[in-house]
């Protein structure tokens, strides 16, 4: 029988890839994406490859919308067997200047997008007893952390810990899903560019940090990994039942940074000495 790989954020990047990966495997696609003309860009990519597939416009950040993309995935093809909760996006800046329409779209997208795919899909899931993975696509900015990126990486570094959780639930329950989170660095994407798929809902913010986003745009057009990386990565993961995507060598340095300034600031703190460590 063939598997059924659903895919958020399927348009462009990494959601292109990995369905366009998934197809090359044999299995079927429910590709989705906000943007109609990108999600009929990949699925003409997909019938090329010869791949059953179907999409969905859909926004995750609306619960609703999410819950119609399992109706039409189990009503097309019966079952799903890899969930992808993949879309994101991002704005810029220090966090004083974030506005409250901020961060409530990026939280929408990248925080409850994967909330409302779990509670969409997984339950089925578990219904079936079939064997099944979710790939949450968090960010090395989950693990790390950076200035001018707070709203980013804060919704990042929940979508990392909502992914552990899960893993964690569902060896409670003995589940035969796995789960695995992304966590890649920048690589050429249109990331930068989330602005285009604002809903008029969020006010959009002034443009405040240019710098900020030069920086990004500089990173995504040096970075040696690209979307299809990630996506062969992925799967391989998937089939060795790996938790972290880590396609970037960098972010171990900044992650072991991370925590040995904190087993510094704790080793300080018991010892009753105050000192600055630097981050």
């Amino acid at each position: 029988m063939t598997r059924v790989a659903v895919i958020t954020g399927a348009g462009s990047g990494i959601g292109r890839a990995l369905s366009l990966a998934c197809a090359r495997r044999g299995m079927a696609v429910v590709a989705a994406d906000i943007e109609a003309t990108a999600l009929q860009q990949t699925l003409a990519l997909l019938q090329a490859l010869g791949a059953p597939c179907t999409g969905e416009v859909c926004d995750v950040g609306s619960e609703k919308q999410v819950q119609a993309l399992a109706d039409l995935s189990w009503s097309t093809y019966g079952r799903v067997d890899w969930l992808f909760n993949n879309a994101g996006v991002a704005v810029l800046g220090p966090v004083w200047e974030a506005t409250t329409d901020d961060w409530s779209w990026v939280m929408g997208v990248n925080l409850m997008g994967v909330a409302h795919g779990v509670r969409a899909f997984v339950p089925r899931m578990l219904e079936a007893g079939a064997p099944a993975h979710v790939i949450n696509t968090a960010s090395a900015a989950g693990l790390a952390t950076l200035a001018g990126s707070g709203v980013y990486c804060a919704s990042k570094h929940a979508v990392v810990a909502m992914s552990e959780c899960l893993q964690h639930d569902l060896r409670a329950v003995h589940a035969p899903i796995g789960v695995s989170v992304i966590c890649p660095s920048l690589l050429p994407s249109r990331i930068d560019d989330s602005a285009r798929n604002r809903p008029p809902q969020w006010a959009q913010a002034a443009a405040t940090a240019p710098a900020y986003y030069e920086r990004v745009r500089r990173g995504m057009e040096a970075s040696t990994v690209t979307a299809d990386d990630v996506a062969a990565m992925t799967l391989k993961a998937i089939e060795r039942g790996g938790f972290y995507i880590t396609p970037h060598d960098q972010t171990w340095t900044s992650v072991e940074r991370r925590m040995r300034a904190i087993g510094e600031d704790h080793q300080h703190g018991r010892s009753g000495e105050d000192q600055h460590v630097e981050r």
